[in-house]
């Protein structure tokens, strides 16, 4: 079965499922909903618990042998695995469907793991996972969507944010749930009932965690400011402009398929600002890359600038 954050609880309070993958980029959600699994695991008397940090250099037989024996204190015992990479190879795959058909009603299987791409998604291991357990996948909160989570994360706190406030606290911490969290948590601390944008901007954190697929999705909706502050939030994090530039060739792709907004853009000219970005990084041509990227995304975004000479 596929469950969401929101669906968590009234499934944990029919019962628990023998096995549970929790995948995606939020961290605060998928920490959330392992938190609650593994309260509720303890009140079903899951007790003993066997953390495996998963990697390339991981014995898969470590982890067949500790879901196999219990410990002296315990009769159930909660399995978790943290899988980085989404990718557990033949083997882990192998052993993450056994301990799962078999079936042992003193074993529960949790695994977490960060986005699963597409091809992830079909594997024997997370087809197991889905038939016989819950696959929770935490998607990230849309940006349309986001100031009517922050409100419902504030009521639930006790405050009363304005929508001057959550537009602003929605600003400053975009993509980083775990941010916007704790600043509702250090505004509980300090004011009750009803909180406005002037209080809010006394101490909120710009925390947005800008990334490259953020950049892309910016760029597809044709908001030339929201990207150029992206693309200056990569910047300031240290992001190699390489990356960017994968992202902003990728929405170029897109367009060229005719896929895209702008069927009829001057293809040549954007595809001779994407080589200046990259003649940039490369040391070919005497420009901060940087500048270059915002000129790019600009440009993708329906605000054309005029090309530079060549150098």
């Amino acid at each position: 079965m596929k469950l969401t954050p929101d669906s968590l609880a009234a499934h944990l309070a029919r019962g628990l499922a023998p096995a549970y993958l929790l995948s995606g980029d939020e961290p605060l959600l998928v920490g959330e909903a392992a938190d609650a699994i593994r309260a509720r695991a303890r009140a079903a008397g899951y007790t003993d618990r066997i953390v495996h940090f998963v990697d390339r250099g991981s014995s898969w037989e470590d982890v067949r042998a500790g879901a196999s024996n219990l410990s002296l204190f315990a009769s159930r015992r909660l399995v978790e695995l943290r899988l980085p990479s989404g990718k557990p190879g033949v083997a882990g795959s192998a052993t993450i469907v056994d301990l799962i058909e078999r079936r042992d009603p003193d074993t529960l299987l949790l695994i977490l793991t960060e986005r699963l791409e597409r091809e992830s998604q079909g594997a024997s291991w997370v087809r197991a996972v889905e038939s016989h357990g819950a696959w929770l996948n935490a998607w990230p909160i849309a940006r349309d969507k986001l100031p009517a989570w922050l409100d419902a994360r504030a009521r639930r706190a006790g405050l009363t944010l304005d929508r001057a406030a959550l537009a602003l606290l929605a600003d400053r911490t975009e993509g980083n749930l775990l941010a916007a969290q704790q600043e509702i948590d250090r505004l509980s601390l300090t004011h009750s009932g009803a909180v406005g944008a002037a209080e809010l901007a006394a101490g909120v954190a710009d925390s947005a965690r800008f990334d490259v697929f953020t950049l892309g999705q910016a760029v597809r909706a044709g908001d030339a400011a929201r990207s150029l502050r992206i693309a200056e939030g990569l910047r300031a994090e240290g992001v190699e402009a390489t990356l960017v530039l994968w992202s902003l060739l990728r929405e170029l792709r897109q367009e060229a398929r005719g896929n895209a907004r702008f069927a009829r853009r001057d293809f040549a000219r954007l595809s001779e600002r994407a080589a200046r970005v990259d003649r940039a990084i490369k040391g070919r041509l005497q420009a901060n890359p940087w500048d270059e990227i915002a000129l790019l995304a600009a440009d993708l975004c329906g605000v054309p600038i005029p090309l530079a000479r060549r150098a």
